[in-house]
C-alpha cells in the first residue's frame, strides 16, 4: 500500500513539473512570436499553450486515476487517463486547423514581415532543451508506473523537439533572404512552410494518440498481449488448455480473465493450487495485472491413470494385472500386481518393482503413491504340452467343489487340465454366475475362486478362470 502511495506521489510530481515547464514555454514563445511576427513561433506558442492545457488535464487525470475502486467504479478509475489523452488529441487537432489556415493565408494571399533576431532563435533552442528534459522525465515515470496519460504527454513533448527544430530551420531561411535577394520571395515564405510542417507533425502525433486512446476506451486488447499471457499460462503444470481469455486495459492496469481446463479427477485443493499458479505466472509476465482465474474440468479425463500404468509397464517389458487407482486428498494412489520371471532372486525382483514405481511416479501427473505386489509370472506354454484332464479326475472334482463353494458361483464346468514340458499343471475352468451382477462383483468372484484353488491345490502352477452369465437367472 505504501508503495502505491509513493508511485502516485511520483506521478503527480512529474505531471506538475510538466505543467510548470509548459507555462514557461508558452509565455516565452508568445512574447517572442509577437515581437518578431513569426507565424512559426506563434504556432509553437499556440502549440505550447495547448501543451499547457494537456499537461493540466494529465495532472488532474493522474491524481484522479489513482483512486481505489469504489461501489460505483468496480474496476477503479484508470480510464480517466484514457479520457485525458483523448482530450489532448482533440486540442492538438484544433490547433492544427488554425495553424494550417494562417500558413495558407500567408503563402497565397498576404505578405507578413518576419523579424528574425537572436531572441527568436534563443526561445526555440530553450524550448528544445526543456522538451528534451521533460519528455525523458515523463517517459521514465510512464514506464515505471505504466501510466498511459504520462506516456501520451511524453510522446507529445518529444515531437515538440522536432517541430521546434523545423521552426529554427524556417527562421534561418528567412535570415538568408537578405543574403540571397534572387530567392527572397521564396525564402520569406519559409516561416509559413515551417508552420505547415509543424502542423503536419502535430496531426500525425494526434492521430497516433487518438487511435491508442480510442482502443483503450473500447477495451481493445493490447497488441501481442494475448499471445504472451497464453504462453505464460501454458507453462503452468496441470493446465490442459486455456479456453477463454479476456483482456482490457484500465490506466496502468491490465485486467485479465482466464478460464483454464484441468483434469476432472483433480482434487479441489490441487485445482485451487493450479489457479494460484496461473495467477502468479501472469503477474510474473505482467506485474501490473489484475488477474481472475476460473477453473473448469475437461469434458473427458486426459489422464487415464490405470491405462497409463499399464502402458508404461508394457513399455518397460513388464506384465501387470489387478491395477487399481484411488483418488485421495494428496493425489492418486495406485496398487498393482507385478509379474516377474521365476528365476529372479528377491533382491532382483524388488529392484524391478522399485524401478517401475519410480517410472510411474515420474511419468504420471498427480501420482502420490504406487504400491506393487510381486508375483512370479507363469512360464509360457510350450508346444510340448498335453491335455491330461482324463488322468486327473480327482483334481477336476476338487476344482469343481471349491469353485461352486464360492458365492455367487452357480456352477463350475468345462474343467481342463494341461501338463507342460517341465511337468507343471495348468487348469482352466468356467464358472456360471447370475447375469445381473456387475463386473466388479464378477471380478471379485473370480479372485475368490482363484484364492480358494491356490490354497487347496498348491501343486497347480496356474489357474485360468472364465466367468460367464447363467442362461436362466430365475
Amino acid at each position: 500500500m505504501e508503495q502505491d502511495h509513493a508511485a502516485a506521489r511520483d506521478k503527480r510530481r512529474v505531471a506538475l513539473t510538466s505543467v510548470l515547464a509548459a507555462v514557461f514555454l508558452t509565455v516565452f514563445k508568445l512574447i517572442i512570436g509577437l515581437l518578431t511576427n513569426s507565424l512559426g513561433i506563434l504556432a509553437e506558442a499556440a502549440h505550447s499553450g495547448l501543451d499547457l492545457v494537456a499537461a493540466l488535464v494529465t495532472y488532474l487525470a493522474v491524481r484522479f486515476s489513482d483512486r481505489p475502486p469504489d461501489q460505483e467504479h468496480h474496476f477503479g478509475h484508470g480510464k480517466v487517463e484514457n479520457l485525458s489523452a483523448l482530450f489532448e488529441t482533440l486540442l492538438l487537432l484544433v490547433t492544427c486547423v488554425w495553424i494550417i489556415y494562417e500558413a495558407v493565408d500567408r503563402l497565397l494571399f498576404k505578405d507578413a514581415e518576419v523579424e528574425v533576431n537572436l531572441w527568436a532563435f534563443a526561445i526555440m533552442v530553450v524550448s528544445i532543451i526543456v522538451d528534451i528534459n521533460r519528455s525523458r522525465m515523463l517517459y521514465r515515470a510512464a514506464e515505471e508506473h505504466r501510466s498511459q496519460a504520462l506516456e501520451a504527454d511524453a510522446l507529445h513533448f518529444s515531437t515538440d523537439i522536432w517541430s521546434s527544430a523545423v521552426v529554427i530551420v524556417g527562421l534561418g531561411l528567412i535570415a538568408l533572404a537578405d543574403w540571397l535577394p534572387q530567392y527572397r520571395a521564396w525564402l520569406l515564405r519559409a516561416d509559413a512552410v515551417a508552420a505547415l510542417v509543424v502542423a503536419g507533425i502535430v496531426i500525425w502525433v494526434s492521430l497516433q494518440l487518438g487511435k491508442r486512446t480510442v482502443d483503450a476506451l473500447l477495451d481493445r486488447a493490447p497488441a501481442g498481449l494475448e499471445e504472451q499471457v497464453r504462453a505464460a499460462i501454458a507453462q503452468v503444470e496441470g493446465v490442459q488448455t486455456c479456453s477463454r481469455l479476456r483482456l482490457r486495459a484500465g490506466g496502468p492496469t491490465i485486467f485479465v480473465e482466464a478460464t483454464v481446463q484441468v483434469s476432472p479427477d483433480l482434487p479441489a485443493a490441487q485445482a485451487h493450487e493450479v489457479a494460484t499458479q496461473v495467477e502468479q505466472a501472469v503477474l510474473a509476465a505482467h506485474p501490473h495485472s489484475d488477474v481472475m482465474v476460473h477453473v473448469e474440468p475437461t469434458e473427458f479425463a486426459a489422464e487415464d491413470i490405470v491405462g497409463q500404468a499399464r502402458g508404461l509397464s508394457a513399455q518397460a517389458g513388464l506384465s501387470v494385472h489387478d491395477v487399481h487407482a484411488h483418488r485421495l486428498s494428496d493425489g492418486y494412489h495406485v496398487d498393482l500386481d507385478l509379474e516377474v520371471p521365476p528365476g529372479l532372486s528377491l533382491e532382483e525382483a524388488h529392484q524391478v518393482a522399485t524401478d517401475l514405481e519410480n517410472t510411474l511416479r515420474d511419468r504420471i501427473k498427480y501420482l502420490a503413491r504406487v504400491s506393487t505386489h510381486i508375483e512370479v509370472a507363469p512360464p509360457p506354454l510350450r508346444d510340448a504340452g498335453q491335455d491330461v484332464t482324463a488322468s486327473h479326475p480327482d483334481l477336476v472334482t476338487q476344482v469343481q467343489t471349491i469353485a461352486e463353494s464360492q458365492d455367487p458361483v452357480l456352477e463350475c464346468h468345462d474343467v481342463s487340465v494341461r501338463q507342460v514340458e517341465d511337468g507343471s499343471l495348468y487348469v482352466s475352468l468356467h464358472c456360471l454366475c447370475p447375469g445381473g451382477i456387475d463386473m466388479q462383483a464378477a471380478h471379485r468372484c473370480s479372485a475368490q475362486v482363484e484364492d480358494g484353488l491356490r490354497t487347496v491345490l498348491p501343486q497347480v502352477a496356474h489357474f485360468l478362470i472364465h466367468v460367464e452369465p447363467a442362461k436362466d437367472d430365475s
